[in-house]
């Protein structure tokens, strides 16, 4: 699988655009693996901690209903 973010040339994940964040999150709220979302070590991490700050601010819940 190529990575999401390479392929849309995008270099940076903004934490505000919650949709795209959604994308990689189960369905108990948990970040899904590198394996399942087919991403590169480096957008991984960036997309960890863009998940993590949207949650610290409210943007994504923890959990999800």
């Amino acid at each position: 699988m190529d990575c999401y973010f390479c392929k849309k040339n995008i270099q940076e994940i903004d934490f505000k655009e919650t949709d795209i964040l959604r994308r990689f999150i189960s369905s108990l709220g948990k970040i899904r693996p590198r394996k399942k979302t087919g991403l590169c070590a480096k957008h991984q991490r960036k997309l960890s901690s863009a998940v993590k700050r949207a949650r610290n601010l409210g943007l994504l819940s923890s959990t999800r209903k």
